[in-house]
């Protein structure tokens, strides 16, 4: 079992920058790959950014090149980092742990992130 806890998020001006981040308790070493979603208030949740645990990483189209993705030092734990944050960038952030042996997966609770001015 994986218990995965967003903390981090919060309120950015346009342009501006947070870092959430997403720590995972429990069956740590088996953990495959670690993603991050968001979603908007009336909209779907969709995949932001992924980060795999050999380091590869993948993001969306509508923020590659301003979201990154990245392990901490211990590898139970992932960064998001958000930059030229946009209104449209509004959501709750959720992160997702998958463990294909076992086909686990699981969500946290979510952080708000809000970008107004």
């Amino acid at each position: 079992q994986v218990q995965p806890v967003e903390s981090g998020g919060g309120l950015a001006q346009p342009g501006g920058s947070l870092r959430p981040s997403c720590a995972a308790s429990g069956i740590v070493a088996s953990i495959d790959a670690i993603n991050w979603y968001r979603q908007g208030l009336g909209k779907q949740r969709g995949l932001v950014a992924t980060i795999i645990s050999g380091g590869r990483t993948n993001s969306a189209d509508s923020v590659r090149g301003r979201f990154t993705i990245s392990w901490a030092n211990a590898k139970n734990m992932v960064y998001l980092q958000l930059n030229s944050l946009k209104p449209e960038d509004t959501a709750v952030y959720y992160c997702n742990v998958k463990i294909y042996s076992n086909g686990g997966e699981y969500w946290g609770q979510g952080t708000q992130v809000t970008v107004s001015s």
